[in-house]
């Protein structure tokens, strides 16, 4: 091991986990160096270490962690019997100062009471992942409570009118850069977040992405009071908003159809939209309002052929429209008296094929609604291109 080259030993170290990483430091001098290479360090997951607490966390910090790391995942105690504080401020502000380049944050599980604000987070945060982990009342707000001193005062007099008129300029869309600037917010599995936490992405100006699944107390009057329109001072609410992502699929009911209703209001600026659950098709109905639509995703849903074509028929700007793990039902055939009505099924059966009176392809047709829903989209369409990704049909048991 001694005559190889030090890139080859730091390729063969990278397959290590973190814990396996500070074990292979104690080996010798030079392994503790190589072990220390920031290269090692630039993607860092700890949730599948068990029985990480905070003084490890400080232990990597100061020895390990440094000006390489780029994403840090993390898993807290919220779920375990120890409990106690995972996160402190003083760990944050240390983890912003050693990590500069700290672009991606993941957090699993994790009790995030006890922080005041998420202004705490690493300011080069550009991605904030939460999955099942609890949140304050104000934890998306944009200012921190603090006592200012004198000359802080002196300062915030003195700028009183800079400051109106840097309102009056964000009022009208040219704002400022502030001190968050995450550009993509997934949520999974967070049941505190509420209207007022989404009333408070508002303020956010870097914010892009915005992905909710399993957020049962977001509602439709949430959305619509922070969808992207046309105010008495320019354009209020998420405007800088491209991508949004709504979906329930661990319970079934109204939830997802209160909070999908809101995208009735019409999104301005909004050009891709994620759908999935149990229930999709009340959203599926308002997304026609959606003018800047282009790319639409429906998932883990079950939709007929009508329930799309009365939907996206309406969006001409739409250039990608995927479907992933959804479930098709057939078209309903109304029962047919024998010696009545032959003439009629013979012409729409005819319609429905394109003028083609094979009886096996009238049998696919109405079996399989893929291939009739790609020639109604190719007519309504022309421009949006079709993705399946493994998709059912779901056949009639007569």
């Amino acid at each position: 091991m001694d005559y190889f080259p030090e890139d080859i030993l730091i390729d063969v170290l990278s397959y290590l986990s973190v814990r396996e990483l500070v074990r292979a430091g104690r080996v010798c001098r030079r392994w503790r160096r190589l072990v220390n290479d920031q290269r090692l360090w630039r993607v860092v997951d700890l949730t599948a270490w068990k029985g990480v607490t905070s003084r490890i966390l400080w232990v990597l910090l100061r020895q390990f962690l440094g000006c390489g790391l780029r994403c840090l995942r993390l898993r807290g105690l919220l779920l375990s019997a120890r409990g106690g504080t995972f996160l402190s401020e003083s760990w944050l502000k240390a983890l912003s100062k050693k990590c500069p380049r700290l672009s991606k944050l993941y957090l699993l599980h994790a009790d995030l009471r006890s922080l005041p604000s998420c202004q705490l987070l690493p300011t080069s945060l550009q991605v904030l992942e939460l999955r099942g982990c609890e949140l304050p009342q104000g934890f998306f707000d944009q200012s921190l409570p603090s006592s200012p001193g004198p000359q802080e005062r002196a300062n915030a007099t003195s700028s009183v009118g800079a400051q109106q008129k840097g309102r009056g300029q964000k009022r009208k869309g040219h704002s400022s850069p502030s001190g968050i600037s995450i550009e993509r917010l997934v949520l999974n599995n967070v049941p505190s977040f509420t209207d007022q936490h989404l009333q408070s992405l508002t303020s956010w100006e870097m914010l892009s992405r915005l992905e909710l699944r399993d957020t049962f107390r977001v509602t439709a009057n949430g959305l619509r009071s922070c969808a992207a329109k046309d105010g008495v001072c320019g354009v209020e609410g998420l405007f800088r908003l491209k991508f949004l992502e709504i979906g329930i699929t661990g319970r079934q009911g109204y939830q997802l159809q209160m909070a999908s209703l809101g995208l009735g209001a019409g999104w301005l600026g909004l050009e891709e939209l994620s759908l999935g659950g149990k229930e999709v098709g009340p959203g599926l109905l308002c997304a026609n309002r959606l003018k800047d639509l282009k790319c639409l995703c429906l998932w883990s849903c079950t939709l007929s052929k009508m329930q799309i074509v009365r939907s996206c028929g309406m969006l001409r700007g739409l250039r990608r429209l995927e479907f992933l793990d959804v479930i098709f039902q057939p078209q309903q055939c109304p029962p047919v008296v024998e010696g009545e009505g032959d003439g009629e099924e013979e012409q729409d059966s005819e319609e429905a094929v394109g003028g083609d009176n094979s009886n096996d392809e009238n049998k696919l047709d109405t079996n399989d609604p893929i291939p009739s829903l790609r020639r109604s989209l190719a007519v309504l369409l022309p421009r949006c291109s079709l993705v399946f990704t493994n998709c059912s049909v779901r056949i009639n048991s007569d």
